[in-house]
């Protein structure tokens, strides 16, 4: 958290463009374990049949911040200066800090024992990508694959968004370009703790048809819910709605399909996410690290992508193929679905194989 202040203030003073993507990078990287970490924690306090509905609570309010962040960065740019709004970040990234050292005890039990047989303070080497050899795991690349191209499509939405959206409907007020990402917000907001509440009561159901037994895939059975029906059609249909229909109503609807597709998300990583935390207990911090990582790599690389593929092809082709690689990507997920204790047997990374916290082999 204190590299995420350093990083925004960086920002917040840089006065040209090699500077402001050094300073970028920096605060980046500071905020880039609260996914995991939070996930971790969620792991280690909350049972199985719990941990659904909690984590979609967390990324609920994760996912929000990203359809906030366009509508106040667009009113500081249109009343104030960007800058602004870096140096509220740096110092709630310092608020931050202090509240979670102040109030958060450690929640892992291993590392609490290890913690109170230590007597004093050593350092350790920390390899950073050595998270990245969990992917070797048929189960979490598969899961992992899925939930990129699944989160794809909402950047494919929201990135160009001032190029499709706002120049269809002569949107050119910054701020109102930023509320126009209220809707994909709203949807995660809601979406996040329905998945998880979902995601527990099928845990439960198929428990309970299985005389108790536990089967970390059941947890993955409702994604079809966003892989097939929510994302797909939400990105594919705003391709459609912005090429070919004009005026208030293309906008409604346009509107809708950013909500739908906030919502679709949330269908598919809230159960992706909670799986991860499912597979290893033990090691849940890291392989929510893994797949962060690796989302965020095909993010990037489609964010790169987006706007030139709009300006080639159009944006109908373009959201037309994000919703396509959904649709095909689902069948790594069926697969798991259908195949998980034999993917799992493939290469173990030390899976968790009763449902109760704490037990780790």
């Amino acid at each position: 958290m204190p590299i995420f202040c350093i990083g925004s203030l960086g920002v917040a003073v840089s006065s040209s463009l090699l500077p402001l993507l050094f300073w970028r990078f920096i605060q980046a990287f500071g905020c880039s374990g609260g996914h995991s970490i939070g996930a971790g924690v969620i792991g280690d306090i909350f049972e199985l049949e719990e941990r659904g509905t909690a984590i979609g609570i967390f990324f609920g309010a994760v996912l929000l911040g990203p359809a906030l962040a366009p509508l106040a960065g667009g009113a500081a740019a249109q009343y104030f200066s960007w800058r602004y709004i870096h140096v509220v970040l740096a110092a709630w990234g310092f608020l931050q800090y202090l509240l979670i050292y102040l109030s958060l005890p450690e929640t892992s039990q291993f590392l609490q024992q290890e913690l109170n047989k230590s007597t004093r303070s050593r350092l350790v080497w920390i390899n950073p990508l050595r998270c990245l050899g969990s992917l070797r795991s048929p189960n979490l690349l598969a899961i992992t694959l899925h939930g990129s191209f699944a989160l794809l499509t909402d950047f494919v939405l929201l990135i160009p968004l001032a190029h499709t959206i706002g120049v269809k409907y002569h949107i050119m007020n910054e701020a109102l370009i930023g509320a126009c990402f209220l809707p994909n917000g709203l949807g995660n907001l809601i979406g996040a703790p329905l998945a998880g509440r979902l995601s527990d009561i099928t845990v439960r159901k198929w428990r309970k048809k299985r005389q108790g037994a536990w089967v970390p895939e059941d947890r993955l059975r409702k994604t079809w819910i966003g892989a097939l029906v929510l994302c797909p059609l939400s990105v594919a249909g705003s391709g459609l709605l912005t090429t070919f229909v004009d005026g208030p109503v293309g906008l409604g609807l346009n509107l809708f399909c950013l909500f739908s597709n906030g919502v679709g998300v949330d269908f598919v990583l809230n159960p992706i996410n909670s799986y991860t935390v499912d597979l290893s207990q033990s090691q849940s911090a890291e392989l929510m690290a893994a797949g962060s990582a690796f989302r965020n790599l095909v993010i990037a690389l489609g964010s790169a992508i987006v706007l030139p593929s709009i300006q080639y092809i159009g944006v109908a082709y373009t959201n037309g193929i994000a919703a396509l690689l959904v649709w095909l990507s689902y069948g790594l997920l069926a697969l798991t679905i259908r195949y998980g204790d034999r993917m799992r047997a493939a290469y173990d990374i030390g899976y968790t194989t009763t449902p109760d916290r704490g037990s780790s082999r």
